[in-house]
């Protein structure tokens, strides 16, 4: 048996070094672009993940990336654009990798 190319264990180390969190944030999120200005941030972060809207005006957020990106991403959250007022962020873990890129919906 042939041990793994090199490549492979550099993603696999890569991918060691991620993690995925995930965060209700309430408040003023509705009609103000806080889903993509999200996004934006998550993407200058190079962060992976999705921000939608839940039925009672909360926005869930899953982000899959460093650990240093992701406490900055979590710092951001905690205001979000200049039109929002953020109220509270309930933060956790996840299960990752998330899908490449990030979605809103």
């Amino acid at each position: 048996i042939e041990p793994p190319a090199a490549s492979t264990l550099v993603m696999a180390k890569g991918m060691e070094d991620k993690t995925c969190r995930h965060w209700l944030v309430s408040g003023r999120v509705q009609g103000v672009s806080f889903r993509a200005a999200t996004r934006d941030q998550a993407l200058a972060l190079g962060l992976d993940g999705s921000a939608c809207t839940l039925g009672n005006g909360q926005v869930e957020v899953f982000a899959y990336g460093a650990p240093a990106a992701l406490d900055q991403f979590e710092a951001w959250l905690q205001r979000g654009p200049p039109a929002a007022r953020v109220d509270a962020v309930m933060a956790g873990s996840c299960f990752g990798p998330l899908p490449t890129g990030f979605t809103t919906g």
